[in-house]
């Protein structure tokens, strides 16, 4: 067991005294730390990868700078002995006047250096922040949606947004400035051991109750961020809110503002609240901890005069023992205060480095491809039980679907009957608690992913509206092939978006969205044909659409039916719509509700057969 260990285990005895308490105290502070310090390794790991160069130049710079204090400490004891003998009429006044330039040089040397560290660190964190934002992304992009139906994994996300991009460089300088604080500190402690061998001593004793209030109130702070991050995300949610165009038309409508202002207000008052409440008591200590040190400085300085008086030291002896004594306590207070920092960030990195941590739910199968011989391969939902994480009750229980392959199949039936959910899980965005999804005959886990979503094309229920050129909106359906005008215009007419582009000012080169400038708004429906041409610029063998015409109107809906046989071309398509008139048009239907198909066939045979699906088209309702 270390020594920290067993003083922070070991009881208070009578007797022991205030050196003895600060001892307990700030060994039970570090005890509870010490396991969060675990990620310090793989924080400047991070830090040299992202920037090696400039973190061994500014380690260099640090170093220099490190020891031009103790060099301007035993400057000035010469200066002013060199002064008092020539106003004694011991010396020339040539020499003060020399070493005062020297001084100046060793200033200006020291704001040189400065001004270059601040350069160089500007460099480095701009690196750091990209390496970090990096590893996020990449992280965000790699796990399952499954985590995006869970708090937790959004307060995660959150703190690691908050603090990550600056944490780990935050970590590198404060050991960086540990390393040269402590360089000119144990300089300085030199300085002071000639005078006393106790003084060294006395300058680490003065300072230890700050060390506890730093350790103290780091952790406090670590606690209190972590335990109102769910309060602090919903601030930002009414932020959002508030401010977002996305929500702004209805806000006004509504006139939800003050409610949503309201609602931030009260939030924020109470995390204000806690803070400065933390802030109030973690002052308080600060002030007491300076009155001690202010005590053991003055009666060090009362001690060197009472020697001067008596002719044991020079005047430069009682200079340079000032200088040394008041810079080592305020070293030994940033001292502190960069080891509290290093604690605080150290704690906060574990955010960072438990979200990087995070594993994929879907195992990914082996890399070898498996072979799908058709060109339209048949999707079968064989058994499969289903429901989202954190859901008590299934969406799915024991569900059997078979859609040929090279056909047209239409998903009909009302809200919640699961339609959608087969998408995703055709897409394998989650899996099956149950049974099993077959494309060609295969396990969509026995494949690998990047081959499986390689063959689907599919349009979400609610696509993305990327603020980028038309172009760029319809490329992204597949990014392994070049852009080519011929496709683009092929697949804008098939998804029935020509108009769409064609009122365009610079047609497809035309900026979308309101973001940035110079950018077009569409209306909904147009983002929708947008966002269908995007889909079926892939050429995949599996085509899954999820109310394609919900935001279209029927003349729009008219326009691209008529073309999406052709498109297909033999490809395995499916449809899910609450709209008849988009069934219609499939090869067969399939009418769910409530996770189980109800009806199946073609638009004629359900009409002959009088049922559910019979009785929708006769009144002219939709599904």
């Amino acid at each position: 067991m270390s020594l920290t260990s067993r003083l922070g285990n070991e009881r208070l005895r009578p007797g022991r005294g205030i050196m003895g308490v600060m001892w307990v105290k700030l060994a039970e502070i570090m005890s509870r730390g010490r396991d969060r310090l675990k990620d310090l390794p793989r924080a400047l790991g991070l830090v040299w990868e992202a920037a090696r160069g400039w973190t061994a130049a500014w380690a260099v710079l640090l170093l220099i700078q490190g020891v031009l204090p103790v060099a301007l400490v035993w400057l000035t004891k010469i200066l002013v002995d060199s002064v008092v003998a020539a106003v004694g009429g011991h010396g020339s006044l040539r020499r003060p006047v020399e070493l005062a330039a020297v001084a100046a040089v060793l200033m200006l040397l020291s704001a040189v250096l400065r001004a270059l560290t601040r350069w160089v660190r500007t460099a480095q964190a701009e690196l750091v922040r990209d390496h970090v934002a990096e590893m996020i992304q990449a992280k965000a992009v790699a796990l399952d949606l499954a985590f995006y139906d869970s708090p937790e994994y959004h307060d995660r996300l959150h703190r690691v947004r908050q603090d990550a991009h600056n944490r780990p460089l935050a970590l590198v300088e404060s050991l960086g400035t540990m390393a040269q604080s402590t360089l000119t500190l144990v300089a300085m402690a030199a300085v002071l051991l000639r005078f006393g061998w106790w003084l060294p001593l006395a300058l680490l004793g003065s300072t230890l109750p700050a060390l506890g209030v730093v350790m103290r109130y780091a952790l406090k702070q670590h606690d209190w961020w972590e335990r109102t991050t769910e309060k602090q995300r919903r601030a930002w949610y009414y932020d959002w809110l508030l401010t977002d165009r996305m929500t702004a038309a209805e806000v006004r409508v509504l006139g939800t503002g003050a409610h949503f202002r309201e609602a931030y207000r009260h939030l924020r008052d109470g995390l204000r609240g806690e803070r400065l409440a933390l802030a109030r008591s973690e002052a308080m200590a600060e002030i007491t901890a300076a009155g001690f040190a202010l005590v053991v400085l003055g009666g060090g300085v009362a001690w060197m005069v009472w020697r001067a008086a008596r002719g044991l030291v020079t005047l430069g002896d009682l200079a340079m023992f000032y200088q040394a004594f008041s810079q080592g306590q305020r070293l030994m207070r940033s001292l502190l205060e960069t080891v509290g920092q290093i604690y605080s960030n150290s704690l906060f990195l574990g955010n960072l480095f438990e979200f990087l941590g995070l594993e994929p739910k879907l195992k990914e199968a082996g890399r070898h491809a498996v072979p799908i011989a058709a060109r339209g391969p048949s999707l079968v939902f064989r058994g499969v039980t289903f429901r989202y994480p954190g859901a008590e009750d299934p969406v799915l229980d024991g569900f059997d679907l078979e859609i040929p392959g090279g056909r047209i199949a239409a998903l009909l039936g009302d809200n919640g009957s699961g339609k959608s959910t087969l998408v995703k899980l055709a897409c394998r965005l989650y899996d099956v608690e149950a049974g099993s999804v077959e494309l060609g005959g295969v396990d969509v886990r026995e494949m690998p992913l990047e081959t499986l979503r390689s063959m689907v094309s599919v349009l979400l229920q609610e696509p993305v509206q990327y603020n980028e050129t038309a172009r760029r909106n319809v490329a992204l359906g597949d990014l392994t092939v070049a852009p080519s005008v011929e496709r683009l215009q092929r697949t804008i007419g098939s998804a029935g978006a020509g108009p769409v582009i064609g009122k365009l000012p610079q047609g497809l080169d035309t900026q979308l969205g309101r973001w940035f400038s110079g950018g077009v708004e569409l209306s909904v429906g147009e983002w929708q044909r947008l966002a269908l041409a995007r889909t079926l610029y892939r050429d995949a063998p599996l085509v899954l659409l999820d109310e394609p015409a919900a935001a279209m109107d029927a003349w729009a809906e008219s326009e691209w039916i008529k073309g999406l046989r052709q498109t297909i071309n033999g490809k395995t398509a499916v449809i899910v719509t609450h709209r008849l008139t988009t069934a219609l048009h499939a090869d067969v239907i399939f009418l769910m509700h409530a996770g189980r198909i109800i009806e199946s066939g073609t638009h004629e045979e359900l009409l002959a057969r009088g049922g559910r699906y019979a009785e929708a088209w006769h009144r002219g309702v939709t599904g």
